[in-house]
Order: C-alpha cells, then structure tokens, then sequence
C-alpha cells in the first residue's frame, strides 16, 4: 500500500496493478484513485471495464492494442475475474507486450501466488495487498474523519463504536455516517449515542456468544442465540461461524504455543491484531484438545442436521449448553 500511495503521490505509474486482499473498502478506493489519476473519471472512451467470470480474454486484449483517444493512457479495469484462481495462460503471455499507453488493474478477492499470471503482474507491476487494517490505523482513520466534520468522541465511544462495527472499513464507515446524522447539531459523540444508533455485526454477536459460552455464562450465551435467530439468522450460519471461531481460536493457540507473539501470530494467520488479540483471549480459556475437540463436535453437529439426526436449531443449543457448562 505505501507503494502505491507513492505511485498516486508522484504519478509514476507501472502498467499493471492487482489489488487484493479482504478489505473491499480499501480495494474500491484505491481503484477510483487510479482511474482518476490515469484517465480522470469524466472520460469514458479511454475506459473500459470487465467484470465476474466468463471474461473473455480476447475482448481484453482488441481493448488493450486500441490506442487512446486524443489522451496519453487508456485504462482497463478488470474485477472479480477468476483469472488468477486458474490458468489464463494466453492473458500472462501477452502482458510482457502490453502497449506502452495501456495501463491495466486487476481486482480479485483470491489469487493463487503459484499462478503463471500472478507473477507476470508481480514481475511487470505492483501487486497491492489490502488486509483489514490494525485497530491502531482504524482509530487513527476514525479519529480523521470526525475531526473533518468537526466533532469530538470520548475514549469510551470510541471504544464501544469499534467493537460494534468490527474492522471491515465498508462497516465501519457506513455505521459512522448514521452516528454522524444521529448528532446532527452536537459537538460531542457519547457512548450512549453509539448505544443508541450503532448496530452490532452478526460476527460480533458470534463473538459475544462464544465469549459468554468461555466464561460459562450459559443463560447469556443462549440469550444471544435466541437474539440472532429473532434477527432471522439461519442456525446453520450462526454454527457455521461458531465452527470457525473454535478453529480459530485452535490455529491462534498453537501458534502462540510455538511461541510466536501477538503481531506474528496475527499474520500468520491472516488475521488484524485486533482480532487476533480477542480471540487468543478467548482462546487462553482452553487446553489445546477441548479446542480440538469442540471443532470436532462442530463438524459432527453439521453432519447430523444433513443426514436428519438433528433439527438444525437444537443441534446448535446443544453445542452452546455443553461448552457453557
């Protein structure tokens, strides 16, 4: 990311970029960043974009050998394609003769780094990984926006804002304009107007839930569940994300155990430190083989509901009583 903010900063482009990573907040930006640097985005016959699977390649190519238009660079913006999940043999080929004037961006939530067309971009290019962004950069970020609109927020409605909205950036930001128009006229920003106005993620509540069934709180870890099938989650989701907290909480274990530190175990599991943080927290709670084992009873729950063993809403209570217990 600092490359490419100094490639937006000094206008000296590559010809290729991909942009991936799970944070889409940061994806979408930077794309209108760039189109608005290398063609501006009023012109639209020097822009051309594809996007799902099923591109076909060829259409890419006829755009890229197409001079521009009484302008410098033409853009093609390619999103969501697939390319670099399997083989695209005859697109990593023909970069190498990419026309000097087009310039190509490439946005993909999975890439396999193995891929022939991955390393052409990474060899001919900037590859941009955009992960969801640590609670310090979230603050900071948070902090700038509300100092724009000229309002204040204690330390505590801070707090209680992030652990609402989680660290996806498209949440917290959409979360952040209805607390802005909520306090329309104040100057301040309390925790009981985040109370008030702020919706909590269903993986937030996920994680209420777990974090209730670790401190053996059973009447409050069924509370929450009960809350989330009201809000119409299915009991099949809600055990599909219980399943991978357990799993979590296992690979952070074992990394920890292997005497790595919070940031390391973090990245190694893909994970922002702030989340890593809470759910080693979690995590501390158990010995390694009740983890192991509570994933287990997860994929057995799942497989007694699909052969109609189980309802699929008593097989999660059943979960939630035995580890609240």
């Amino acid at each position: 990311m600092k490359n490419l903010n100094a490639d937006l900063k000094s206008g000296n482009f590559k010809q290729l970029y991909l942009l991936t990573g799970e944070e889409a907040y940061l994806k979408n930006q930077y794309k209108r960043r760039l189109r608005s640097a290398l063609v501006g985005e009023e012109d639209l016959m020097n822009f051309t974009s594809f996007a799902g699977k099923g591109i076909d390649v060829r259409q890419i190519i006829d755009q890229a050998e197409t001079m521009p238009f009484f302008a410098e660079r033409r853009m093609i913006l390619i999103e969501e394609s697939g390319f670099f999940e399997k083989a695209c043999p005859e697109l990593a080929d023909y970069l190498p003769k990419l026309p000097a004037e087009t310039y190509v961006v490439f946005v993909e939530s999975a890439v396999d780094k193995r891929g022939k067309l991955y390393k052409a971009v990474k060899s001919l290019g900037r590859v941009v990984e955009l992960n969801r962004q640590e609670l310090r950069t979230l603050t900071a970020w948070v902090l700038g926006i509300l100092k724009r609109e000229g309002k204040r927020i204690t330390q505590d409605a801070l707090n209680l804002f992030l652990e609402k909205t989680g660290d996806d950036m498209e949440n917290i930001m959409s979360e952040l304009e209805k607390l802005l128009c909520y306090v329309q006229g104040a100057d301040a920003i309390s925790s009981q107007d985040v109370q008030e106005i702020c919706t909590e993620t269903t993986e937030n509540k996920i994680f209420d839930m777990i974090r209730a069934v670790t401190e053996k709180k059973q009447k409050r870890a069924l509370e929450l569940y009960y809350d989330l099938l009201a809000l119409n989650e299915a009991p099949m989701r809600i055990l599909a994300l219980v399943a991978r907290q357990f799993n979590q909480m296992l690979q952070l274990k074992d990394l920890r155990d292997q005497g790595l530190d919070g940031s390391a175990v973090a990245s190694r599991a893909g994970l922002s430190p702030y989340i890593a943080k809470r759910v080693l927290a979690q995590a501390a709670k158990y010995e390694t083989a009740a983890l192991r084992q509570a994933v287990e009873d997860c994929v057995e729950s799942e497989e007694a509901v699909k052969t109609g063993q189980l309802n699929q809403q008593l097989a999660v209570e059943l979960l939630l009583v035995k580890y609240s217990s």
